[in-house]
């Protein structure tokens, strides 16, 4: 819309953050596996015409500072912003302003400032301010008054009928109707206008107040009142669709409950979620909202995470579980420990991110805003220099064009052309943080476009990351791989070590139950010996076995796998040879699959053995791996496939430093349980799900399409009526009707995003 920019020299920035995190783990029996992510981005926002949605980037708040929160009604625009600034300038006690133009909030940092004087200087720009005191709650959109809008437009036709029926532009009657269409649709417009013109900002309230004034002064009283009849219907057109744009953060601060039953000495009681402390018990009746992050002590129950992470299945929890706010509890009565408060629950640092992911500017949007910042004043230049050159070249006489002088001034603010990437990007943003896909901004949304290589980690990306036992070979014609298997779960028995657990998980679920051992020994790096029946047996890898006295040839002949495998001894006597693996997640082949269709190019990076991690990948239908990798080989790795394309690195949320910070994408899986992951990666999947990296590429690909189709919408309307003003042609009217058009255009082509998300 034709309000939405404004010149000048302003810039934002905001600072590109690095975070490293390392995390490795090893496994006495002989199997390991380490993850190194690292995620650095870095973001650079210069422009002087912000965009019309999301929330202004920011520094962070001054130390010591306090903070009001204003809820300002008219203020959805940098325009208001910029006028905002102005006003505020050299305010005593004021330290900072962040604008969040979706939720119409002024955030003012301040120490000492006086708040009627801060309202007083806000009302003077035309606009009230009213303090939010709850930040946790978005304040609900303000109520239009449509009968002024209604009647202004409805006097300003009858002005353009009375001179289609006969009547002079300078009638006493036509003036009059136009007038008061002016007086009920235009005193906005007008007053902002005017301080606009006291703080020499060169903004659309400006330029469209010395087009209509001009209009005035050339006699042309109805079609001054059409153009300031479209301009305000153009303002609320942008506002209501704009509100469209920022439904998905109403959505999910809908999904926070208010209240939550919490255990006191005398029973249950019902106080708001807000201000229950970690550690206390809550209880989740069946169909309830979960009101804070928990543990589940007691209870079984299905929960709808579909708020979290996308997904539509409900999940079956029971005690030990970890439940997030804003899911739905299914059949049953739960209790649960508070490990989370409000404002550090999952919902709400998801929320968070959406909030902040809208301040992130795409390249594509830093440029549009550089161009307009030189577009405005030279468009106006241009018809300061038309109405003056025209007249004096004998091309127009003086009036007509004086008139076409204030069309170019009406064309002079792209703003259907700023609007459009802010508009797609938040559309975008919104509807994959509904679907699980936690993007970090516009800047991340156009580098997933462009990824053409994929590099995924194999522990916990590609695979599980929960070993299970893969076979059982007996070397011993007296023993039986059942038998083999007892034998060693009995060893496992009291072993908390994961290829333990996969022991014992595969006898449990052939109802073998472990013998009774006795003196047991675990031996970091090695195993696990104890007696059974009073004979020693062992299980754990070659250095153990060799501990009890099996010949280093019967070792070399029993062709042991390097990684996850196990032998179980007798002493001097080699019995079976298990191998655990860990097993390739359901839904990878055809994840894999769904991105080669896409053109990517998918390789595996990972520190395991290069004959497991080649395993893994030959069964995902991946042809390019790469094993035993250390940090610097997996950034070196990640150098020479950039090559082919912007690279993509996932990983399960533990970072690799050098690999995320070389590649162009950083993509961390399973973030729910992940704090780290929500924090650095700049693509956070709330869900162990690898299905969703195709969806994520191609809703990428498909915002910068309706992006580009935006923009090239907004410029070729706007050429259009530059080439009509300078052929004397357009009017005034259809300037403005041709400009609502085009950002309404616009805005409901980006808001089409806002639909599904398919592959």
């Amino acid at each position: 819309m034709s309000h939405c920019c404004q010149s000048g020299n302003g810039s934002c920035h905001t600072p590109g953050d690095a975070h490293t995190a390392r995390h490795g783990h090893g496994h006495g029996h002989g199997h390991g596996h380490g993850h190194d992510h690292d995620h650095d981005h870095d973001h650079d926002h210069g422009a002087s015409c912000q965009p019309c949605t999301g929330q202004a980037a920011s520094a962070a708040a001054p130390a010591d500072s306090l903070q009001w929160r204003l809820r300002i009604a008219a203020m959805d625009c940098p325009t208001e912003g910029r006028m905002l600034e102005k006003a505020l300038a050299g305010m005593a006690g004021v330290l900072q302003l962040d604008f969040n133009y979706i939720e119409r909030l002024l955030i003012v940092h301040h120490r000492g400032a006086s708040l009627p004087a801060l309202q007083q200087a806000i009302a003077a720009t035309g606009m009230q301010a009213e303090l939010q005191s709850d930040a946790a709650k978005l304040p609900a959109a303000a109520p239009f008054a449509s009968w002024p809008l209604l009647a202004a437009g409805l006097l300003a036709a009858l002005a353009e009928g009375l001179v289609f029926a006969g009547q002079a532009e300078t009638g006493w009657a036509v003036i009059t109707t136009a007038a008061a269409s002016m007086l009920l649709g235009g005193r906005g417009t007008a007053r902002k206008g005017w301080y606009a013109l006291q703080s020499r900002s060169l903004n659309i309230y400006f330029l469209m107040s010395l087009a209509v004034a001009g209009a005035m002064l050339l006699g042309q009283w109805p079609e001054a009142a059409m153009v300031l009849f479209l301009f305000a219907l153009s303002e609320r057109l942008e506002a209501m669709s704009l509100a469209r744009a920022g439904a998905a953060v109403r959505a999910l601060m809908a999904l926070k409950p208010e209240q939550a039953w919490v255990q006191h000495a005398d029973g249950w009681q019902q106080v708001a979620a807000g201000s229950v402390e970690v550690g206390r018990m809550v209880r989740v009746r069946p169909g309830e909202r979960v009101p804070l992050d928990g543990r589940i002590v007691d209870g079984h129950s299905d929960f709808d995470e579909a708020a979290i992470n996308g997904e539509s299945l409900p999940l079956a929890k029971g005690p030990g579980e970890q439940v997030f706010a804003g899911t739905i509890n299914g059949a049953a009565l739960v209790t649960l420990q508070v490990t989370a408060a409000a404002d550090g629950s999952l919902l709400a640092r998801i929320i968070e991110r959406v909030r902040d992911a809208q301040a992130g500017k795409a390249a594509t949007q830093r440029f549009i805003d550089r161009f307009a910042a030189i577009y405005t004043p030279l468009v106006v230049a241009l018809a300061v220099l038309f109405a003056i050159a025209a007249p004096l070249a004998g091309w127009l006489p003086w009036s007509q064009a004086l008139y076409q002088a204030l069309v170019l001034l009406v064309i002079a603010c792209p703003c259907a052309l700023v609007i459009a990437t802010p508009v797609t990007l938040v559309s975008a943003l919104s509807a994959a943080a509904r679907h699980g896909m936690l993007i970090k901004g516009g800047a991340a949304l156009e580098t997933a476009a462009r990824v053409r290589v994929v590099a995924l980690d194999k522990t916990g990306t590609l695979t599980r990351g929960q070993p299970v036992l893969d076979s059982v070979h007996s070397l011993d014609a007296a023993l039986d791989e059942r038998g083999a298997l007892q034998l060693a779960a009995s060893l496992e028995a009291h072993s908390t070590h994961p290829l333990a657990r996969a022991v014992l998980q595969a006898a449990q679920r052939q109802g073998i139950a472990p013998l009774a051992v006795d003196a047991l020994q675990e031996l970091a790096g090695e195993g696990v010996i104890a007696r059974i029946a009073g004979v020693r047996y062992g299980l754990g890898n070659a250095r153990l076995a060799a501990r009890l006295g099996v010949a280093a040839a019967t070792l070399a002949a029993s062709d042991q796998p390097l990684r996850g495998g196990m032998l179980l001894c007798r002493d001097g006597q080699l019995l079976a040879q298990l191998t655990v693996a860990d097993g390739l997640r359901p839904e990878a082949v055809a994840a894999v699959a769904a991105l080669q269709r896409q053109g990517m190019r998918l390789l595996v990076l990972s520190g395991d053995h290069p004959a497991e991690v080649a395993r893994i990948a030959a069964a995902a239908g991946i042809a390019d791996a790469a094993g035993a990798l250390l940090p610097e080989d997996k950034l070196a790795s990640i150098r020479a496939v950039a090559e082919h394309g912007a690279v993509a690195m996932v990983g399960d949320g533990v970072n690799d430093a050098p690999a995320l910070a070389q590649a162009d994408l950083g993509i961390a899986m399973g973030a729910a349980g992940s704090d780290v992951a929500l924090e650095t990666a700049q693509v956070a999947l709330m869900e162990d799900r690898l299905d969703k990296l195709p969806q994520l590429f191609a809703h990428a690909r498909r915002s910068m399409a309706v992006l580009r189709a935006n923009i090239v919408l907004a410029l070729a309307i706007k050429l259009l009526f530059f080439v009509l003003a300078l052929a004397g042609v357009a009017s005034l009217w259809m300037a403005v009707f041709a400009d609502v058009g085009a950002s309404l255009l616009v805005i409901f082509n980006g808001l089409r995003l806002a639909q599904p998300i398919k592959e």
